[in-house]
């Protein structure tokens, strides 16, 4: 296809996870020894006592790019996604769930490795989202799964900072940003979590400077990037190092930076029940929007009322039905 009309709106790359996501008491974070409020990688055996010991909650498919993915989709996006699952049951749940979302997912299951990643997110009752992660599976995504044609044929490639960990990884993303410039595509970014930007800030620096268009992030992950004592003096850096820049700030809602320009947009009043996902659903509005030609404050807008409908109940995916009329003949 030519470089104006791809088949896709927005390619996600990243950790492909089952999440979990059950309410709790404040009880059971001490017992259980876990980081309120923080992502903590566990290894398989820490993650089914873990799972074991957790209350019912809801399982879908999961992982930060999977979630804006899947919320995009719904909003009406033309949505791909790569991410590797195992060839196990977590795996065709995974599978079944974000294709059932809208979203094609042709990336083939890995065979003989490690089983499908899961995501245990414990709720405690102020909104708190404390996960614990099991990568399993996903860290195995490498260049060799990048599809060149796939690239192409998407308007906006969107990578995951969760999955920078892994040196494999990291060449799947240089490899992603390379075929869509080369195809006259843009490379979008979330950094995912100040402790990602922490572990790899200079690699990051680099590809925020060198291979990325558009870049999501959060006060803490945008100070953590640029090493400064707050998000503001960070503003400065980010507009000289990306195109757009779309900074979540909480309740003081998110202010999208292009150049000089800066657009500061209003959080939605909203009933804070689960903060997960509220990020991924921001990036999935904003999108959604942005590849349909809408204005920079349109797009940010439709962020933030996706990111109020997710955090307003349980689990990463707001329920869309209201957002859909907001897209509806783009």
């Amino acid at each position: 296809m030519s470089a104006s009309h791809p088949r896709f709106d927005i390619l996600g790359i990243g950790n492909a996870i089952v999440d979990v996501v059950a309410p709790v008491e404040e009880s059971f974070i001490t017992h259980h020894d876990l980081r309120k409020g923080a992502m903590t990688l566990i290894d398989a055996d820490s993650a089914e006592r873990l799972y074991a010991a957790m209350p019912p909650g809801i399982e879908s498919s999961g992982g930060s790019v999977a979630n804006s993915c899947a919320v995009a989709a719904q909003l009406g996006a033309r949505v791909a996604y790569i991410g590797k699952v195992a060839d196990d049951q977590l795996g065709n749940v995974f599978r079944h769930d974000i294709k059932a979302a809208g979203v094609h997912f042709p990336t083939p299951p890995l065979l003989g490795g490690a089983p499908t990643a899961r995501c245990l997110i414990s709720v405690t009752p102020d909104g708190q989202r404390t996960m614990n992660t099991f990568l399993g599976a996903c860290v195995e995504l490498g260049p060799d799964a990048i599809d060149a044609a796939l690239v192409a044929d998407c308007a906006i490639t969107y990578l995951e900072g969760y999955l920078f960990d892994p040196p494999h990884a990291q060449a799947a993303f240089l490899r992603a940003a390379e075929l869509a410039h080369k195809a006259g595509r843009r490379v979008a970014l979330s950094l995912s979590d100040a402790f990602c930007v922490h572990r790899h800030r200079e690699a990051f620096r680099a590809l925020v400077r060198d291979h990325v268009d558009i870049l999501f992030a959060n006060e803490t992950e945008i100070t953590a990037l640029y090493e400064s004592n707050n998000w503001m003096d960070a503003a400065d850096h980010v507009a000289r190092d990306v195109g757009i820049a779309a900074l979540t700030l909480g309740a003081d809602g998110s202010m999208i930076i292009e150049g000089y320009t800066r657009i500061s947009v209003p959080a939605h009043a909203t009933t804070v029940v689960d903060t997960t996902g509220a990020g991924d659903a921001f990036a999935a509005g904003f999108l959604a929007a942005h590849t349909a030609h809408r204005r920079l404050s349109e797009s940010a807008a439709l962020g933030s009322l996706a990111a109020a409908y997710a955090i307003a109940q349980y689990g990463a995916r707001p329920p869309v039905e209201r957002l859909r009329r907001l897209i509806t003949g783009l």
